[in-house]
């Protein structure tokens, strides 16, 4: 069983009502010793142990929480150890609320010993599964807290048994009003064992205003936040961090933990539901085109300037004072906009409209101007607002699109002023046009593309879904704001970030022909303490600058911003932070079980290294659901689902268009664990396809019925059945890796082991100055299997082949992806089959099993993919790389099995005394290398070859040393600088 170990500082306890010393008892439950509370038991006052001793669910040991910030990019690992102190089975719910914007990315459970991981698939593809669910973004449904999701999934536990839970997610932090809000939800439902959350945030530039607020607490976390006693926590005056947290800052690295034992939980609440632990911060910034980082060819460019002249607003509110605004939501809705109307500039020009049945305009066919005296009509004119009737939406919009386009065409009108409208309702369409579909027509029409409009929904009884695709295609945004919130701070909040125009019509323009797949880069305005963030793909790695150029208008003038990014800097300046961000992680993860915590910091680790990609992932799958609902045909929504679906499962991001699916564990009415259906694997074998010889496609599924299809493709790429498999050699390189070379001029096997570390770049295949062929693969580092010799494991995660004739091109694959960068660019995943032909490069794939790579005519690779159904920790996804034709490639090819092509071997016996075995030597390369035999296992265990082994890293029998063949990345072409080895 895996356990958890982590320390936990103690601390004496007042509470539930008075709790003193003199109230613990001397006895100690015995069932409290199996909780581990990470306290002396007679430390624990007895009101926390009646609460613990009536506890019917499992109760949870553990819950640890880490968060690494990059550049504003968080990812996030929750680690739940769940007990069942019962002797029969019972239902353990793993219940965490997690950030509106963000997106799940892992999700596995151990139940009874056994690992059952997800997996993200296109949403409408059921299985007789369990499903791990966060709730529908768009059906107005989910968690109360309008800023927050829940994710929920219920397991079978054993009788006295643990269950263990690990979820990732990932979000990149928005900047409003000139901070970063970053947010833990702490409401487990229950008392904790042992909590810590761990934050640890890592910028480029220097981080300014780190704030870490009090918890807070929402009426809307589902049940009472009942505190003990009088140390129940008050709002203070200044702001302070929760008890027991720990700040540690230096100029570019901050760490932030929070672990409170049981008994402090119980001071805030005795339920479990602690609030949010909120940290907020900035950084550093220069005038300027603002922050770019380089990483593994990906950019990611921050632009947020200051200390600019305010733009002049055109600004029309319009308010829903229908009989359901009636009470608290309308006279929270005028307080705040008597706030506003305070914060109005002299240069602003406004009005406003307000709806139910009729329309009624403040200062009919005209802006007014702000002057003290427009104020006090203004605000007489809200504070007399009365409330009744129902909800005309789309003559609302049309009278306030009216106001501003009348203005906008009038001389009084600022040349470069911003205009936009702040709509606001608490219901659904039921006066006039009604039909979401209409109303959103009627609006394009009205706006016409002259003004933005940002809609704001309060409580539960609001089309959401017609508010979000009323803001994105008017070039807005949508807030939500809860039935139970305070609607006056929120309101006066969200016109605080839209209530400051800095810039407008902004361009970003990088060098022609340097990058590609470039995420928005044309905004409509620029607020001030915000940020806009761009993402994108370098065409050419090795270039030395990126020129950057920024347009925009500000007030009567036009702003240029230009300059050239050193690539090469910037990119070892974020090198530099990912290794700060993996040494973090993997501190964080020391006081785990070593399976646990090389599973999560390999996890982590993986997401930190490939950041600048993942946040080019992250935008662009948010750029295609807004897109989604910005479609104004089916035949283009239905593109940009298939688009964003199949990033979604690039990047195993739960989106709004797939799901989590996960197998649920089977437990038997005694309470114990149904056997398993299928034997367990060997130490190398994994349960998928995968490990099988490459298949033929079904011939009788029809492109439509294939469940992949490369909808991420900028251009157009012919799609076709996959092809036959070829025919492959035993050359290859596979599992730990064992690397096997076959030699059939002379009959011969050979095989060795490459014993490197994670994260090393082996070069396998180079030929790159005669056919132009390169491949690399890269290693990842798992534990060694218990009573093994070795103290780690590493596999092949990533393959790249790179060919330079007749024009450069790449296949990238992983186990969960093929990245085709030929005439277009494709992401096509790799649980489902397809084909494509891209000019220099072919690539076949048979839906979890392998990819077939061709490269002309005359050269094929293979690469068989290793899932694991329910991996050890041992154990990880991985690949085989195998050569199947080999006759493109030149005599002159090299690299750890590309030497071996055209060579000829031997084997001789030397002599030994008559009481010994005489030992085997090879000769290659006029080298002579000493040799054993062995079996060894190919075709992921599907067939056995008798090879000649060489010992130490293949010491003699390669050229050159193992370090010879160490890349700087993935791409690095560069051909063999050495000589051969000599005896």
């Amino acid at each position: 069983m895996l356990l958890l170990l982590v320390l936990l500082a103690s601390f004496s306890l007042r509470g539930l009502g008075q709790l003193e010393e003199s109230q613990f008892g001397e006895d100690i439950d015995s069932d409290l010793l199996d909780l581990d509370l990470g306290i002396a038991p007679r430390r624990v006052p007895r009101q926390v142990k009646n609460i613990l001793a009536k506890e019917t669910k499992p109760h949870i040991q553990e819950l640890s929480i880490k968060t690494t910030i990059i550049s504003r990019y968080a990812f996030t690992a929750v680690y739940c150890a769940m007990l069942n102190r019962r002797s029969a089975a019972a239902d353990g719910v793993f219940r965490f609320q997690i950030p509106a914007d963000a997106y799940v990315s892992n999700f596995t459970m151990i139940v009874g010993g056994r690992v059952y991981q997800s997996e993200v698939r296109p949403k409408g593809k059921r299985v007789k599964q369990e499903n791990g669910k966060t709730k529908n973004k768009e059906s107005g449904e989910g968690s109360p807290q309008p800023n927050l999701e829940v994710f929920r999934i219920v397991a079978r536990i054993p009788g006295r048994n643990r269950a263990y839970f690990l979820l990732t997610y990932e979000e990149l932090l928005q900047r409003r009003l000139g901070r970063y809000e970053h947010v833990t939800s702490l409401r487990p439902m229950q008392l904790v064992s042992r909590l810590s959350l761990d934050v640890t945030i890592i910028d480029h530039s220097a981080i300014t205003d780190l704030q870490v607020l009090p918890l807070r607490h929402g009426r809307s976390a589902g049940a009472t936040n009942t505190a003990i006693g009088p140390n129940a926590p008050r709002t203070p005056a200044k702001p302070e961090p929760p008890a027991n947290t720990v700040i540690t800052k230096e100029k570019n690295v901050c760490k932030i933990t929070f672990s409170p034992n049981i008994v402090q939980q119980a001071r805030i609440s005795t339920s479990g539901l602690l609030g949010d632990f909120v940290i907020r911060y900035d950084v550093e910034r220069e005038m300027g085109i603002g922050d770019i980082q380089v990483l593994n060819g990906h950019f990611v460019h921050y632009f947020a300037p200051k200390d600019l002249p305010v733009v002049p607003k055109n600004v029309v509110f319009v308010i829903d004072t229908s009989a359901s605004m009636l009470g608290t939501k309308i006279r929270q809705t005028k307080d705040a906009l008597f706030t506003i109307l305070k914060d109005l500039r002299p240069s602003d020009r406004f009005n406003f409209v307000s709806f139910s049945n009729r329309i009624k305009v403040w200062q009919p066919n005209r802006l007014v101007p702000v002057t003290p005296l427009s104020v006090r009509d203004a605000k007489k004119f809200i504070y007399m607002l009365p409330t009744s009737g129902g909800t005309n939406i789309d003559d609302a919009i049309q009278t306030g699109s009216t106001l501003l386009r009348d203005h906008l065409s009038s001389p009084d009108a600022s040349p470069n002023s911003v205009s936009l409208i702040i709509f606001l309702t608490d219901g659904r369409p039921t006066v006039g046009e009604i039909q979401p579909t209409s109303i959103l027509g009627n609006t394009r029409s009205a706006v016409r593309e002259k003004f933005c409009i940002f809609t704001i929904g309060i409580g539960n009884d609001v089309d959401y879904r017609l508010l979000d695709r009323m803001a994105l295609e008017n070039c807005g945004m949508m807030r939500r704001i809860n039935e139970e919130a305070d609607a006056s701070a929120m309101l006066k909040g969200f016109y605080d970030e839209i209530g400051t125009p800095l810039l407008s019509d902004i361009r970003i323009n990088y060098t022609s022909n340097s990058v590609e797949y470039v995420t928005q880069h044309l905004f409509t305005n620029y607020f001030n303490g915000s940020e806009i963030v761009i993402a994108g793909k370098l065409t050419n790695e090795s270039a030395e600058s990126l020129h950057v150029q920024v347009t925009a208008s500000n007030n009567d003038k036009s702003i240029i911003l230009e300059t050239d990014v050193p690539l090469r800097q910037q990119q070892i300046e974020t090198e530099k932070h990912v290794k700060a961000a993996v040494a973090a992680i993997a501190a964080g993860t020391k006081a785990l079980e070593i399976g646990i915590a090389q599973g999560l910091g390999s996890a982590l680790g993986s997401i930190a290294e490939d950041f600048v990609e993942r946040v080019w992932g992250f935008l662009s799958v948010k750029e295609g659901l807004r897109s989604r609902l910005r479609s104004q045909t089916s035949k283009e929504r239905e593109d940009h689902i298939q688009q964003t679906t199949n990033l979604s499962l690039t990047y195993n991001f739960l989106t709004p268009l797939t799901d989590l699916v996960v197998e649920t564990p089977e437990v038997l009415d005694d309470g114990s664990m149904a056997p398993a259906t299928t034997s367990n694997p060997a130490a190398d074998e994994a349960v998928s396809t995968g490990n099988n010889l490459p298949a033929d496609a079904d011939d009788g599924q029809s492109d439509s019925d294939q469940t992949s299809s490369p909808s991420n493709v900028i251009g157009k790429v012919e799609r076709r059945p996959a092809k036959k498999s070829v025919t492959i050699s035993k050359t290859s390189a596979d599992g730990d890796p064992h690397f096997v070379v076959e030699f059939p001029l002379s009959k011969l096997t050979v095989c060795f082991n490459i014993n490197g570390e994670p994260g090393h770049i082996l070069r396998l295949v180079s030929d790159h100055k005669h056919s132009g062929v390169t491949v690399n693969g890269k290693l990842i580092g798992a534990p060694a299997p218990p009573g093994s010799h070795k103290h780690q494991r590493t596999y092949f995660s990533t393959i790249t082949i790179v060919v330079d004739r007749p024009k450069r091109a790449y296949i990238e694959v992983t186990p969960k992806k093929v990245i085709l960068d030929g005439r277009d660019r494709l992401v096509l995943p790799c649980h489902a089959t397809a084909a494509v032909d891209s000019g220099a490069l072919a690539v076949s794939i048979v839906g979890k099993s392998n990819v077939t790579v061709m490269v002309g005519g005359n050269i094929s690779f293979v690469i068989l993919l290793h899932h694991y159904k329910n991996p050890a920790p041992y154990q990880r996804d991985h690949l085989g790389f195998y050569i199947g034709h080999s006759k493109g490639l030149s005599h002159n090819c090299h690299g750890l099995l590309g030497q071996f092509l055209y060579e000829e071997v031997g084997v001789a016996q030397l002599p030994a005394p008559a009481d010994r075995k005489p030992s085997s030597v090879l000769k290659v390369k006029d080298r002579t290398v000493p040799v054993v035999q062995k079996s060894r296992r190919i075709f992921g265990g599907a067939q056995s070859v008798d090879c000649w082994f060489a010992r130490n890293n293949a010491a003699k029998l390669i050229d050159g040393r193992y370090e010879d063949y160490l890349m700087s990345h993935m791409f690095d072409t560069g051909t063999w600088p050495h000589g051969t080895n000599s005896v």
